[in-house]
């Protein structure tokens, strides 16, 4: 199944091709203010399993010891997906900018201890205070792969 996505103007289109999608909700300072919201909704996906059209800039910067790298519309300035030096291979989509992004929920929330007070979060989703450690997230997300085959 290929599942695709674009940024508000429709200028720069991707596409993934044959794999999950992990997506997360990251409630930590840095994701609110370069949000502008209470927290960022991010999917994650291997670079080999994404496509991506479309003229765009990058932006890159350092916080928190990590290199990012991050793409945006050339046009219209959406934020799209960025990378980052933890973990190459790997591409962090703005999981709004999906096609089917209303049909998608969290299967994870880290840096609970940022969110925001009036932000409730449902029962049975994991969450991290912080930002959880590789084997943690792949605990979360075997359980999100289970609750999605029942």
């Amino acid at each position: 199944m290929t599942v695709s996505g674009a940024c508000e103007c429709g200028a720069v289109a991707y596409a993934i091709k044959d794999g999950p999608l992990h997506v997360y909700a990251c409630h930590c300072l840095n994701c609110q203010t370069r949000s502008g919201s209470a927290f960022a909704e991010h999917a994650m996906v291997q670079d080999d399993a994404f496509d991506c059209v479309g003229s765009v800039v990058e932006f890159r910067r350092a916080a928190d010891g990590m290199q990012f790298t991050e793409v945006f519309c050339q046009e219209c300035h959406t934020r799209l997906y960025n990378r980052n030096s933890m973990l190459p291979g790997m591409v962090f989509l703005r999981a709004g900018t999906l096609q089917c992004s209303q049909q998608l929920g969290p299967m994870a929330h880290i840096w609970t201890s940022r969110k925001q007070a009036w932000v409730t979060l449902p029962d049975g989703i994991p969450t991290f205070e912080h930002s959880p450690s590789p084997e943690e997230f792949g605990v979360a997300v075997a359980a999100a792969l289970e609750r999605s085959a029942r």
